[in-house]
């Protein structure tokens, strides 16, 4: 008798894949408290919380207050004999726009403030009625795609870092003093990597898909 071994596989939407190395494992149903991790490289892959949602939101909202302060409070004051010079975010971005570095303006306002602000939108308006116990809004599916799409490509703590570098090349010319901005972009550095490792990426895409059938 012939046995068919295909019919002992699992099927494909029974397993998920481990985001560091790729290992299958079958779907199982974890509770809240309870961390699943990968067996072979320790990876988190699914760690849900019971009020999970609503914190991601309030962080997710905190960052976007942060954003809006970094933006039009001042920098940074630079002091060079006897003159200073306050410096917004607004004014780093304009400070290529004009000539063959027009493009920069484009790509610096784009990494450092669009993508992540539409990132944060999106994972409220993703969350937001779930948190609530209600069904997800039209399109939340695609809306929490695109804020993992653009994960890599908000780059606020890069340009945090980049200032600290230029910093300390600075220092040593003339007198620098630190706006309130600067400190906001750091509190949002913090929030948005306190946000993205509390977040259980698989724990949104199975309420998602339950709560959209339900």
């Amino acid at each position: 008798m012939k046995v068919d071994s295909m019919a002992q596989l699992p099927a494909l939407d029974e397993l998920i894949a481990c985001p560091s190395c790729d290992a299958l494992y079958l779907e199982r149903d974890v509770a809240p408290g309870e961390t699943a991790s990968c067996l072979r490289c320790h990876a988190v892959l699914e760690a849900p919380r019971r009020t999970a949602m609503t914190r991601i939101i309030m962080l997710a909202l905190a960052a976007i207050i942060l954003m809006v302060a970094a933006i039009f409070f001042p920098f940074l004051e630079l002091e060079v004999a006897g003159r200073a010079h306050r410096a917004s975010l607004l004014d780093t971005v304009r400070a290529f726009s004009s000539g063959l570095t027009a493009p920069l303006t484009v790509a610096m306002a784009a990494l450092i403030v669009i993508l992540p602000l539409t990132r944060f939108g999106a994972i409220i308006y993703t969350l937001a009625p779930m948190a609530f116990g209600n069904h997800p809004w039209p399109h939340a599916q695609s809306a929490f795609r695109m804020a993992e799409a653009l994960r890599p490509w908000a780059m606020a703590e890069v340009f945090i870092v980049g200032v600290a570098v230029a910093l300390v090349k600075v220092a040593g010319l003339a007198h620098l003093s630190l706006g309130p901005a600067f400190w906001a972009f750091v509190g949002l550095v913090i929030v948005t990597v306190l946000k993205d490792n509390f977040m259980s990426r698989l724990t949104v895409w199975k309420t998602l898909d339950t709560r959209r059938k339900f």
